[in-house]
This record gives structure tokens, C-alpha cells and sequence, in this order.
């Protein structure tokens, strides 16, 4: 099986934050000597504060300030103790107002993210099964990981979608015992809600499914003595419904607490459960401050900061509407997310408002899709109704301004969250100098523009792109039926800036996964071929590797011209309603890294590609002169013995008899290739190949009684660029001939014999080909999807299949 490098996802996610650091985004710190919630000092300027989710104000309440001190006063720092030996003094006097609070069973955690470690490990038993949301809190996520190590399934479904999640039901039913489905009760985004009561009646269908609620976003603010959203929209609290609350946040203390009412579940994890044995217990003075504000919560007073609170959330989404700017999702939380779509025109209007001393968090992949970039806004009682106004002025002032300098419009923005966002307020254009010059057929482009700029690269001159649209447009399956687009964007001399071409097609899900994944999914595909398929559009397409992008560098208005391919590309993805977007085969250096993501695009690694560079300069007799002293060891080792053993020669007509013997053995490669799992390619294609002026065949033939030993599909750009891009061959000899490396090397003389510049290898193999002399280029694509759904399904696969 050919050795594929695969991307990771928390690799991905580590180069965005970076990117948000260097932006100066995130990492920031605060430099206040005292703070009081509705000012925040960063970089030297005092800011109103706009991202604290203390929503209720309650952290600067005097009364939690004195509940710590006095506590600090009389029990110390902390008590060094484990909570299962012995509690401190605090803790039974906090428990029991709590379960007033309540009217239920409570267990106090040291924090949310422990909580979730300690309880869902306990309450899920190896019988059963996991779905989770998939923009549940990264904590539930965390702490679901650990049950993969057991066997337990752990699936993800879409945000809300209780079709999607009754489906998953009807399918585990019968083979698990409980289902847990885990979600948030407010989501800290968009600041929108669980279905509760609708997943309440879908368990009384379903009465294997219990329900898991990370409610920290929705405590205190809402509900009965402020026991938060989820149990506002419950009569009563279910045996089957576990709830985790918190006591930070609008709480004010420290530390999270479990509700739960079934008995076998609070002994199990009250008794062990896990970081709450191993872990140090909530420091007096946390217990303390939650205890001041447990009174609160005990009395009327929690009304009243819920309905101060409510005014503020009513008047700032009343400003909002006025004020016509984008509010993603409106309701009655204090959390609000102006949509921007693109990271570039976030990373702006966060700097220009904390010029003007605003701040407001940004929301960025992978808490949302990189395409879905906003400001999420948080209110609490510390903010004044002018605190309000003034955040409302200024982003009237500095959205649409925004926009412009970004080159996104209000249309961009309302496409990339599936709203119509053009009837709010008109927006203004991104007109250029430029034209952009679209082709569905590469007959219809010019050739002076096309095989002197991009066709010199790989096979993506006009002959070449005519043979993939011969072979793969208009087939019956679909995995084979591709659209094809050419861009070519020209300046007003008519000069080509950009040049590039594009494909839809079905992918394969897994398509980068590691083989374990793919082997998986094969077996699921055994069913159903489409099984964890999407439709993707791309940069190039699914036969071809390398540069798919030519840019002019020396122009002035390159910027300009990309940005204006990337909006393109982005209007052409939401006509064609695919799922995803792919611009691949990019350098790790490559110049407009930066611009592509700020175009609402992430990175992910790409496997390395392998190219022989500068052929033409070894001319030399023999080859292996220009090998390292390791290499040629190599060489003379493991492939020079078996040269006496094969014979090689060149097909450039190949009959039809021939060629589908050849594709058989192509059948056999392909099938053992999980590590680049694409669609078997069709018997038409290399029909196609057969008396094709540009494709020829190499073969290897034993010489001891002429058996077909291997076949290497090759294609000549007569622009320099030599490209085995297919290989076949017969297992059973592998071996004993050592087909592969022989072809490679079969391969590189043919490409001298023609005076090429250099031979695209290709992916895969990167050792065998390094060591005939070709260099390995680290590549990287750049990914936009409408939700991270599919990018979080393949990594949970993965890490199921690393445990």
C-alpha cells in the first residue's frame, strides 16, 4: 500500500490560531490594576467590555467578594484534599442550597470540562451508544473521546437536525442499549437553543434515548431561581436527562454542578467518577463566592437581574434590527453574532472597534466554519444602554466600510449563512478594472493564454484538459459525469492575470483519511457505493496534481484578481450547492496563503508531492551519477541486479485488447491504494489514452518468457513535462522483479530520451522516488465548507481508529 502523509486535524486548527495571534486577535491580555466589568484596558486602551459571559454582573458582586474572602479567612487558600476522602467545611452547606435550587440531586465538579470527564465515562456503559451534536462544547466532545478506547460508537449529527438524529436512532436501536444524545441548552456562538421539548417527545418515542445538556451558557439568566434554559422548558427533571450547569459564568463563583434525578446514575458518580476522586476539590474561597451568590439565586433578587438583563438583550436587538446589521440568529440570549463571513473582514472591524474602544470576541474556526467568521457579542448587566448605543454607531459606521476594503459585500456575507441579507441595507460593489472570462470548454479558451501560462505545468495544456473532458463528462455514473470551468481573468490590455480551471465532481469523503478509515468506509460502500460521499468543486480535478493556479505575479492588480477568482468560486459553489470547496496542491510557502484564508478558507496538510526537477541538465550517460552516495548504493542494491531480468519499451498506439489487459492490472494497484482513496477511474478513460497523441505506455515485460509484469500510463506536455501518472501492475511478481522501482526508473530514462525538463511523480511512494532523485515538495490545500460537520466526522473516524 503506497505511503500517504495525512492532515491533522488539530494541525489545521493550530495554523488558524496562529494566524488570529498574528492579527492581533486572540492571546491578548488585560491590563486593568481593578476591574469592574464594563471597562476592559487592552493595548493601552480602555475598551467597553462586550465579551464577558458573566451575563448577570454577579463576579463583581460584593457580597460573592466578601462569601471569598471570609472564606479564605477561616479555611485558607485551599483544602489539599481529595473530595471522595473528605470535603472541606463549605461544601455540604453549598450542596444543600443547591439542591433547593434545584428541587433535584446535585454533584458540584471542579469545572465544566472535569465534570464531563468524571460523569460521561460513569454514566455510558459499554453497551451503549454516543451522538453528540457536533458544535456541542469541545469539552462534551473531549470527554466522549475516551469512550472509543472501550468500543462504545460515537457518532456526530448535525446542529439540531432531529431527522438526521431519528435516523441514527432507528439504526443503533437494535444493537446498543442506551442512546445518549449530548448537546448544549444554549449554544455560545449564535447564542441559539437545543430543541428540548422536541427532544423530549422524540425519548418518549425512543425510550433508549437519554439526553445529555451542557447548560452553562443558559444558567442563571433563565429559569426558575435561575436554573437555566434547559430546565425553564421542564416541568420536572427526567430520570433520562442529565444537565450540567455551572457556577462561573453568570453564577459568579467558580466550579459547574450535575443535575441529575436518577438515583443508580448520582451513587455511580458520586462514589467514583473519575477527576473527582483524582482531582483537588473547589478552593474555599470558590465555595464561598458560590455560596453568597446560591442566596442570590434563592431569592427574588435573581428576577431582577433577569429582567435587567432581558431589557438589555430587547434593546440591543431592537438596535440591531434598526440599525439593519446582520444578526445571525435572533432570540432572547445574551449572546449575538454579527456575521462576516469572511476571516479577512473580521479580523478588520475587531481591530477598528477596539481603536475605537470596543471590544467584542471573534468567532473563528473551528467553533465556526472558517466561511461563517463573526463578532459574537455578549451583553451582561454591566453594560450600559449608551455602552449599547455606542457599539451599535460604530458598527453601523465600520461594517459596510469593512466590507469594501475587504472585497466582501453584504451578498458574500448573507450567501455564506444561507440568508438574504441584500434587503436589509444596499450594498456597494467591488468594481474592477478586470475581466473575468468564464468557458465551460477548453476549446473555448485562447491558446496563447492557456498553454503559455498554466498549460505548461503537469498535464494541463489544451490537449490534456480535452482528453479529461472527453473522458469524464457525460458518463453514466456519477462518481465519473464532472463539470469543468475555465477562468481566465485579463487586464484592460487583455493581458492574463489569472489563469485556472475548476471541476465539480463526487468525492469520496475519506478521500485524505488514513487507509484504516477508508477500509472501513469500503465495507459500508459494499451496500452503498456513495455511501460518505460529497460533491466537491476544486481547483483542478481528481486526475490531475500539482499547480492549478497561474498568477501574474509582476501585475499590480494580482490581489485583486485572485480575490476576484475567490468570489467567484464562491457564487459558483452556492449555484451548484456543493458541499464543499477545494483549492489544492499549493506550496507550504505559497505567497497568497494568507489572502486565501482570509478569504474564509482553512489550511490542511496535502500529501507531498514528488517532482524530478531540472532532467534536462543531466545529460550524462549514466543517470545514476547524479544520485547522493547513499542513493546510488541504493540503486545498485535494489534495482540494477533486476534490470537483466525485465525488458522495457514504449506503446503509443495501444490496441483494445491491450488496453484493457492493461487497465486490469491498473484494477490491481487501485485496490490495495487505500491511503488516497479516490474512485476507480473508468475503462473510458484509458480508452481514451489509446491513440491519444499525448499518452504512451511503458511496459515491463519479463525477459524470460515476455509475462506482462507492470505498465506505467504516461502523458508528454510538450512544454518539458514528463507525467507517469497511472500505474498497473501484476502482484504476483512483484517481488521478484521489483516492478515498481524498475518502472520509476523505466520512467525516468524515457523522459530523458525525450528531453523533458522534469517528470511529475506524484504523490505517494515519496521514499522510492527521493531515492532515484526527485525532491519532496510539502503541499497544502485550502478547504471552505458550510458547516465543520464533515471536517469533525472524518477526524472523530480517524482518532476511532488511532485508539
Amino acid at each position: 500500500m503506497a505511503q500517504i502523509k495525512h492532515n491533522h486535524f488539530l494541525d489545521t486548527v493550530a495554523k488558524v490560531i496562529t494566524e488570529a495571534k498574528a492579527e492581533g486577535i486572540v492571546h491578548l491580555r488585560a491590563e486593568d490594576a481593578r476591574l469592574s466589568g464594563r471597562l476592559l484596558t487592552v493595548k493601552g486602551k480602555a475598551c467597553y467590555h462586550f465579551g464577558n459571559t458573566g451575563y448577570l454582573g454577579l463576579e463583581q458582586d460584593n457580597r460573592l467578594k466578601m462569601g471569598a474572602v471570609r472564606a479564605i479567612s477561616r479555611y485558607g487558600t485551599q483544602f489539599p484534599l481529595s473530595k471522595t476522602y473528605i470535603s472541606h467545611p463549605l461544601y455540604e452547606e453549598l450542596e444543600e442550597k443547591l439542591e433547593l435550587l434545584f428541587e433535584n440531586p446535585v454533584i458540584i465538579t471542579k469545572n465544566s470540562t472535569l465534570g464531563h470527564l468524571a460523569v460521561i465515562p460513569t454514566v455510558v456503559r459499554d453497551e451503549d451508544a454516543v451522538l453528540l451534536d457536533h458544535q456541542v462544547h469541545w469539552s462534551v466532545q473531549n470527554a466522549a473521546q475516551l469512550l472509543k478506547v472501550r468500543g462504545i460508537p460515537v457518532q456526530l449529527v448535525r446542529h439540531n437536525n432531529l431527522e438526521m438524529l431519528e435516523s441514527l436512532i432507528q439504526k443503533l436501536s437494535s444493537k446498543v442499549s442506551k442512546i445518549w444524545y449530548m448537546a448544549d441548552g444554549v449554544y455560545s456562538m449564535f447564542g441559539d437553543y437545543a430543541p428540548v421539548k422536541e427532544l423530549i417527545e422524540l425519548s418518549k418515542k425512543y425510550p433508549q434515548l437519554y439526553l445529555y445538556f451542557d447548560d452553562v451558557h443558559g444558567m442563571s439568566w433563565k429559569g426558575k431561581n435561575g436554573r437555566g434554559y434547559v430546565m425553564s422548558q421542564l416541568e420536572t427533571l427526567p430520570e433520562h436527562v442529565l444537565v450540567f450547569g455551572t457556577l462561573s459564568k453568570s453564577f459568579g463563583a467558580s466550579g459547574s454542578v450535575l443535575v441529575c434525578s436518577h438515583k443508580k446514575f448520582y451513587n455511580q458518580i458520586k462514589n467514583f467518577g473519575g477527576p473527582l476522586t483524582f482531582s483537588a476539590q473547589l478552593e474555599p474561597s470558590a465555595v464561598g463566592a458560590a455560596i453568597a451568590s446560591a442566596n442570590i439565586h434563592l431569592s427574588d433578587e435573581i428576577y431582577q437581574l433577569q429582567e435587567a438583563l432581558k431589557n438589555r438583550i430587547d434593546y440591543f436587538n431592537q438596535q440591531l434590527a434598526e440599525a439593519h446589521l446582520p444578526l445571525i440568529a435572533r432570540n432572547s440570549s445574551p449572546v449575538f453574532y454579527i456575521g462576516t463571513g469572511l476571516p479577512a473582514t473580521g479580523y478588520y472591524l475587531v481591530k477598528r472597534l477596539m481603536e475605537k474602544g470596543i471590544y467584542v470576541n471573534l468567532g473563528l474556526f473551528p467553533a465556526v466554519p472558517a466561511k461563517n467568521t463573526g463578532l459574537r457579542i455578549t451583553l451582561s448587566n454591566h453594560n450600559a444602554l449608551d455602552d449599547i448605543d455606542y457599539l451599535v454607531e460604530q458598527l453601523v459606521r465600520y461594517y459596510d466600510t469593512t466590507l469594501w476594503v475587504t472585497h466582501n459585500s453584504r451578498s458574500r456575507v448573507g450567501k455564506a449563512f444561507g440568508m438574504d441579507l441584500t434587503a436589509l441595507k444596499p450594498f456597494a460593489t467591488n468594481n474592477q478594472d478586470l475581466q473575468l472570462q468564464e468557458f465551460k470548454t477548453i476549446t473555448e479558451t485562447d491558446y496563447s493564454h492557456w498553454d503559455y501560462t498554466l498549460g505548461t505545468t503537469h498535464m494541463l495544456n489544451q490537449d490534456g484538459l480535452a482528453y479529461l473532458e472527453q473522458s469524464f463528462t457525460q458518463a453514466q455514473q456519477p462518481e465519473h459525469n464532472w463539470r469543468f470551468r475555465y477562468v481566465q481573468i485579463v487586464d484592460d490590455a487583455n493581458c492574463p492575470v489569472l489563469v485556472t480551471f475548476l471541476t465539480e465532481s463526487l468525492w469520496k469523503n475519506d478521500m485524505l483519511a488514513p487507509a484504516s478509515v477508508s477500509q472501513e468506509l469500503e465495507k459500508q460502500r459494499e451496500a452503498d457505493p456513495y455511501v460518505q460521499t460529497s460533491r466537491v468543486l476544486s481547483l483542478g480535478c481528481l486526475f490531475t496534481e500539482g499547480n492549478h493556479l497561474y498568477l501574474n505575479e509582476a501585475h499590480p492588480q494580482v490581489e485583486l484578481a485572485l480575490t476576484q477568482l475567490l468570489e467567484y468560486i464562491e457564487n459558483l459553489a452556492h449555484t451548484w450547492k456543493v458541499s464543499m470547496t477545494v483549492l489544492r496542491d499549493f506550496d507550504l510557502n505559497y505567497n497568497w496563503s494568507k489572502a486565501i484564508q482570509d478569504q474564509g478558507y482553512i489550511p490542511i496538510d496535502m500529501p507531498d508531492s514528488c517532482v524530478l526537477q531540472d532532467l534536462h541538465d543531466k545529460e550524462a550517460a549514466d543517470y545514476t551519477q547524479y544520485l547522493s552516495k547513499r542513493s546510488q548504493k541504493h540503486f545498485k542494491k535494489a534495482i540494477e541486479p533486476y534490470l537483466s531480468l525485465i525488458n522495457s519499451n514504449v506503446v503509443q498506439r495501444v490496441s483494445r485488447k491491450n488496453i484493457k489487459a492493461y487497465y486490469q492490472l491498473y484494477l490491481q494497484v487501485k485496490s490495495k491504494n487505500y491511503g488516497l482513496n479516490t474512485f476507480t477511474y473508468p475503462l473510458e478513460a484509458f480508452e481514451a489514452m489509446r491513440t491519444h497523441p499525448n499518452w504512451e505506455c511503458i511496459l515491463l515485460k519479463a525477459v524470460a518468457d515476455d509475462r506482462l509484469l507492470g505498465v506505467m500510463f504516461c502523458y508528454k506536455n510538450y512544454a518539458g513535462t514528463y507525467v507517469p501518472s497511472l500505474i498497473g501492475m501484476d502482484y504476483r511478481y512483484l517481488e521478484e522483479f521489483q516492478t515498481y522501482r524498475q518502472l520509476l526508473y523505466q520512467t525516468i530514462l524515457r523522459a530523458r530520451k525525450l528531453d523533458m525538463k522534469q517528470v511529475d511523480f506524484g504523490m505517494s511512494a515519496n521514499f522510492e522516488k527521493r531515492k532515484l532523485g526527485a525532491t519532496v515538495i510539502p503541499k497544502q490545500a485550502f478547504v471552505q465548507t458550510d458547516d465543520n460537520f464533515l471536517l469533525e466526522h472524518l477526524e472523530m473516524m480517524r482518532t476511532a481508529h488511532s485508539v
